[in-house]
């Protein structure tokens, strides 16, 4: 039988202390990186795993952060958590991760799972929870970061920005080139709470303008992609230009929007403007390239961490709100 591997033979190894190897082990920045580098370079020749469950009991600290996240295939998420990765990897954390799609039924359920793993943090996306799940987060006590949104019951830190204001920027823009007529393009109404909010954001910034009042054209329940956007706009067929523009939910309705708008022999921005939301890639590469909002979501990503290190430090005490705002990016469709 193989003898199992232990701390102790890579200290042997290393000519450390067991103490010195298992901080290098867990990330400790007391330890210098080429110290940290030659113990994981030593563990991973001998085929030892540092046992990080034992470290959990022995120290009450799990060193995960729980995330919940609506969709892990939505680009701008997908940048946020990249931000978060790497920097809570910076600081020897790692990262449990749940998506909700969605609906704050699941993110209940998935919180009441994540917590079962002891995390040092909780960073939930949105501030639209059901109020059992407050009472269960407000009653562990530990610290939680709402991301992507400015809840009015916040239920700690918030990193995020208004979703209306992002959609009043794209109204503004609309109504000064000229745009009066609007239809609002996004998912069915009761599970995208922040397309709800989206959706109400223009409503309020047409109102303001004194436009007539925005169409609802309605591309499916969430998440809603190029495909839907498209899909809604070929059942509506040219009827569609009876709109000065389209605003769209995300860049991806928009480009799946354009698409079938072009398909159609309609011209853009001529007959139709056509906008979005989040600052996607596909945005910036489309032909023409859609009038959108950038939200930052890297940046999200990159101030919840360093409001995580600074409670874990014992910096931040009393609760933070961080708005990283949000900018119109005009592009060739508007």
């Amino acid at each position: 039988m193989a003898t199992r591997i232990t701390m102790r033979d890579v200290a042997q190894k290393v000519g450390m202390s067991p103490m010195t190897v298992s901080r290098a082990l867990r990330e400790d920045r007391t330890v210098n990186a080429d110290t940290r580098a030659r113990v994981r370079q030593v563990a991973d020749e001998l085929g030892y795993v540092y046992d990080s469950t034992a470290q959990a009991f022995r120290t009450q600290k799990s060193g995960f952060v729980a995330v919940t996240l609506p969709s892990v295939n939505n680009a701008n998420f997908a940048e946020t958590f990249r931000a978060l990765t790497h920097g809570l990897g910076e600081a020897g954390l790692q990262l449990l991760l749940g998506s909700t799609n969605y609906r704050v039924e699941r993110e209940e359920q998935l919180v009441r799972q994540l917590l079962t793993r002891n995390p040092e943090a909780l960073v939930l996306t949105g501030g639209h929870h059901t109020e059992a799940m407050r009472s269960l987060v407000q009653g562990r006590g530990l610290p939680v970061i709402e991301m992507w949104d400015l809840p009015s019951r916040p239920l700690g830190h918030v990193v995020g920005f208004s979703n209306s204001g992002a959609m009043a920027h794209i109204v503004d823009h609309l109504a000064q080139t000229g745009r009066r007529k609007l239809a609002f393009v996004g998912a069915s109404e009761g599970a995208d709470m922040r397309g709800a909010v989206r959706r109400a954001g223009v409503v309020e910034a047409a109102r303001a303008h004194g436009l007539p009042e925005v169409a609802m054209i309605d591309a499916g329940p969430a998440p809603v992609s190029m495909r839907h956007g498209a899909a809604v706009i070929e059942m509506m067929g040219r009827d569609v230009a009876r709109y000065d523009a389209l605003v769209c939910v995300s860049d991806p309705v928009a480009f799946g929007c354009l698409s079938a708008v072009q398909r159609m022999g309609l011209r853009v921005p001529d007959d139709l403007a056509i906008t979005g939301f989040g600052h996607f890639e596909v945005a910036k590469v489309s032909n023409p390239r859609i009038t959108t909002v950038n939200v930052q979501a890297e940046d999200i990503g990159r101030q919840v961490v360093g409001l995580l290190k600074g409670i874990f430090d014992g910096e931040v005490d009393a609760p933070v709100r961080v708005d990283v705002g949000s900018d119109l990016v005009v592009g060739e469709t508007s």
